[in-house]
């Protein structure tokens, strides 16, 4: 019989979303399948990363902090990681679906997350990389110094797509809010990893590299020949309120995963990670969010974090107007036809 350790030793990600201790704990990735293997070149180092960011998203790491995620979301993105393939996260508004992305980032040390937020004029091109044709020519009639790389820039898809040594982590959030071509226009670039800069190509002859903006603040890389190719395919976090359906060739090639309404202990823990001491006012408001997101048909983790910041700071002193507050704040986010 296969014990609790062996069964687990494939993990490499366990959900905790801790950041490793030294660079002997940093965990190697396993080797893609030879179907999703990429040879582009040379290889990038992972930019540096402010710990700003996962204190915004996710709050202070800590063993106690940490969101306990359930077996399915650590076998889901464990299987990607060997697989190479997106990861389609669906759930109600608020349930943490955005966070895995940075979980997954801070654990495996794999730099800071790629964010591209989705909106219904959402464009594959926008993601990839944009040109500004127009400061270019002004740059011309003003007889600047400039090259043409300085008015590349890389969208966060194409960032993702640079040839790093490790992987860069995706964030793709809110897919379901796009024109509907978007997810089928998206296909080819998952397949193939690599995608095209006309502009770029077509003075390839001339100027063969150029080095561009990408979507990291501060961020330049050289791109060859006006095509980029990545070395290791990046981890892609894809999220979906669920207000449509997507096309079944994308759905093949993504690995879904439903996020649930979190439970005690995954809102206790969420609550430690924002606030260094949870009161016993604050332990008694977890409940009562639970018990109100379970009648009202489900509350987002930030309505919660709202409350507990009022009802823990100094900013306000509970009174007899206290309920009537956090009704304000807990305004119910999925309302039925009958309503």
């Amino acid at each position: 019989m296969t014990s609790a350790a062996e069964s687990t030793a494939w993990w490499i990600y366990r959900g905790h979303g801790l950041p490793p201790e030294g660079d002997a704990e940093i965990p190697e990735l396993p080797a893609p399948p030879s179907w999703r293997t990429f040879d582009g070149g040379p290889p990038l180092p992972i930019p540096p990363v402010s710990d700003t960011e996962f204190l915004r998203r996710i709050g202070v790491p800590s063993p106690i902090a940490a969101k306990q995620a359930s077996v399915r979301e650590i076998l889901t993105v464990n299987a990607a990681l060997y697989l190479r393939r997106p990861i389609l996260v669906t759930g109600n508004p608020g349930t943490g679906k955005s966070s895995l992305a940075y979980r997954i980032a801070r654990e495996l040390a794999l730099g800071p997350v790629l964010r591209w937020s989705i909106s219904s004029r959402t464009i594959s091109r926008d993601g990839l990389w944009e040109y500004d044709a127009i400061g270019r020519v002004q740059a011309a009639a003003a007889e600047e110094n400039a090259g043409a790389g300085d008015f590349v820039r890389l969208g966060p898809l194409g960032t993702a797509l640079l040839p790093y040594e490790r992987p860069r982590v995706l964030l793709i959030d809110e897919l379901d809010k796009s024109d509907i071509h978007l997810p089928n226009d998206l296909l080819a670039v998952f397949e193939d990893g690599e995608y095209e800069i006309q502009p770029l190509s077509r003075i390839a002859a001339t100027q063969p590299d150029v080095t561009v903006f990408t979507h990291d603040r501060g961020g330049r890389a050289t791109v060859r020949e006006g095509h980029v190719r990545c070395r290791s395919f990046p981890v892609v976090v894809v999220t979906s309120n669920g207000e449509r359906d997507f096309p079944p060739a994308f759905l093949r090639r993504c690995l879904r995963l439903e996020m649930p309404q979190p439970d005690l202990e995954q809102l206790v823990g969420m609550v430690a990670a924002h606030f260094r001491e949870v009161p016993q006012r604050g332990q008694d408001l977890i409940r009562e969010f639970l018990t109100i997101s379970e009648r009202e048909g489900g509350l987002a983790n930030d309505q919660l974090l709202n409350a507990m910041h009022l009802a823990t700071s100094n900013a306000y002193q509970q009174d007899e107007n206290w309920e009537l507050l956090r009704n304000t704040l807990w305004q119910r986010l999925i309302v039925s036809g009958m309503d």
